[in-house]
Order: C-alpha cells, then sequence, then structure tokens
C-alpha cells in the first residue's frame, strides 16, 4: 500500500503537478482531471484536506464513509485514512491539503482539532451542501487560490485566515446535518471512540496547565492505556487497525507537532521546551527530534522563522 509522507510525494503519486509549496496547496478538480489517476487504490497520505465537490460522477472512499451524498458535497481526508477512487475525470471543484507542519506554524490554526472535531478521523464524514450556502463557501475556496498562485510576500497570513474562516463555515454544516447521524454511520464504533478518546487524551495531557502525578509516563502507552481502562495491546491493535500507525507512534507524532509549535512560535530554550514536555533532560529531548523530524530542534527553529 502507498503512503505518502509529503504533499509533493502525493501530487507525483496521483500523477498531477507538483505544489508550490512544501506544507500547502489547493487544486480544482478541472484542472487535475486531465492528468490525475482515475483509479487509486487504496493508500494513506499524512495531511488534512477539505474538498467540495460540486458535479462529477463514480467513487471515492474517505476511511469506511463511501456513500457520498447526491448533489454538492464536502468531504475529508485526515491524516493516515485510507483512502480510495474510481472516479469518471468529470469532476468539479475545489480540494485543500495542508500538513501538520502547516498547522504547528500557523498561530491561527494551532488548536484546529479542538475547534473543528470534524478533522478527526472517526468525525471525517462527507455531507451535502445546501445550495444556499454553496456560494458563500465556493467564494472562499476561490480566494484561497487565487492568494496561493498569486505573489504577495503575506499570502499565507490571508490563506491561514481563510482556511480559519473555511473550517469554520464546515463546522456550522458538520453540527446541522452529521451530529444526529454518527451513531447511525460508524463502523466498528466502540473501536473509534476508543481512538478518538485516546487522541484526545494525548492532546490534554500536555496541555500546559495538566499536572499529571507522573509527567515521564506521558511517553508511555502504558499510561494511556491504563486511563482508558484497556490493555495496552489492545489499544495497540484498535489503534494500528484504523490508523496503520501504533499507539506510541501517535504519541511520537504529538510530540512532534507541539516541539515544532514551541520551537515556531516561542522564544523558549531548548531546555524549557524539552522540560514541558516531560522529557528527562534536553539531550533525550533533541535526539527525539532529531530521529522524527530530521532537523536539531536549533535547525528546525532557524528554518521556521527565516
Amino acid at each position: 500500500m502507498q503512503h505518502f509522507k509529503t504533499i509533493s510525494a502525493y501530487c507525483e503519486g496521483i500523477n498531477i503537478s507538483p505544489p508550490n509549496h512544501a506544507h500547502f496547496d489547493i487544486r480544482s478538480f478541472e484542472d487535475n482531471m486531465a492528468t490525475v489517476h482515475h483509479q487509486m487504490p487504496a493508500f494513506r497520505h499524512e495531511f488534512y484536506a477539505i474538498a467540495i465537490k460540486a458535479d462529477g460522477e463514480g467513487k471515492a472512499v474517505t476511511g469506511h464513509f463511501s456513500d457520498f451524498p447526491e448533489g454538492t458535497s464536502l468531504f475529508f481526508n485526515t491524516p493516515f485514512q485510507l483512502i480510495s477512487w474510481d472516479i469518471v475525470p468529470n469532476w468539479k471543484g475545489y480540494y485543500i491539503i495542508f500538513s501538520q507542519d502547516f498547522v504547528s506554524q500557523s498561530k491561527v490554526l494551532t488548536q484546529i482539532l479542538d475547534l473543528f472535531p470534524f478533522l478527526k478521523i472517526d468525525k471525517s464524514i462527507p455531507f451535502n451542501i445546501p445550495k444556499t450556502r454553496l456560494t458563500n463557501i465556493l467564494a472562499i475556496y476561490e480566494s484561497i487560490w487565487q492568494e496561493y498562485n498569486g505573489d504577495a510576500h503575506d499570502k499565507f497570513q490571508l490563506i491561514e485566515a481563510q482556511v480559519f474562516l473555511l473550517l469554520a463555515h464546515v463546522k456550522r454544516l458538520f453540527e446541522d446535518q452529521v451530529d444526529s447521524e454518527l451513531a447511525a454511520k460508524s463502523l466498528k464504533a466502540a473501536d473509534l471512540k476508543l481512538l478518538s478518546r485516546y487522541q484526545t487524551l494525548i492532546q490534554t495531557s500536555f496541555y500546559p496547565d495538566a499536572s499529571p502525578e507522573t509527567p515521564a509516563n506521558l511517553h508511555s502507552t502504558s499510561y494511556y492505556a491504563e486511563k482508558l481502562s484497556v490493555h495496552p495491546n489492545h489499544l495497540n491493535a484498535v489503534v494500528k487497525g484504523i490508523t496503520g500507525l501504533t499507539a506510541l507512534n501517535h504519541i511520537h507524532n504529538h510530540l512532534l507537532s507541539i516541539s515544532k509549535s514551541y520551537l515556531a512560535q516561542t522564544d523558549w530554550s531548548i531546555k524549557e521546551i524539552a522540560y514541558a514536555l516531560h522529557f528527562d533532560n534536553p539531550n533525550n529531548f533533541s535526539a527525539f527530534f532529531k530521529k522524527n523530524s530530521g532537523f536539531t530542534p536549533v535547525e528546525y527553529r532557524q528554518g521556521a522563522n527565516v
């Protein structure tokens, strides 16, 4: 199974032109149709994507949701979610796709998982867009597309704000249409609930005001399994079965995401960040960061602030 770690690799894998930016891209389906692979077997990528399909035929599968609403619809891809499609080359609409690095380096988007729960893997359900709201949402996509393809030096400040605005509109639609349907559309609801609780527990455990009794345990899956009242092996099996990643991978990915946010947006020392994230010492933090990002914390901070 293909697994795309970068947006560039994803674009190459589906046979469209490279993105203009490493961590963010926006495309119109019409532009893609000439070259994109019209059939893609199941694959994963490591990004968030939000798409509006105004028209088009064929079948796309996002996670375990294969029954797209008729008419204009919004659908999502979350990191590590299974995706596949078999489409007719007549799709119309837009999608944006962005990485966790894009989120980490943004002062506007850092709390998107808390504010916009439809971006979580167990809630990324496609749904219909009423005609009365279509014009506003399409206008946001078009505005993002124009900024992205322009040459203004501050264009990503506007893009981040427009992405937030888009997410706010989607949240309203999501709450209107989807919350009441979750139970009927869930597959393996107990497993998905456990995954969601696990992801949330990881996030809240590293909040600045959290005061765990044994902070070092926050890096261990056993700690979270105990909090969730399940065996560590069961937790790992459920998480890996849905996402393709181990339970420990999820902890490390979250640690890496927070680390990047601190390095990009604060003047905290490496030592302060290490202890804030409950590492035993700064050297262990630096080794972890280098192993998982390919950069030292100092190198990443310098690159983020260029």
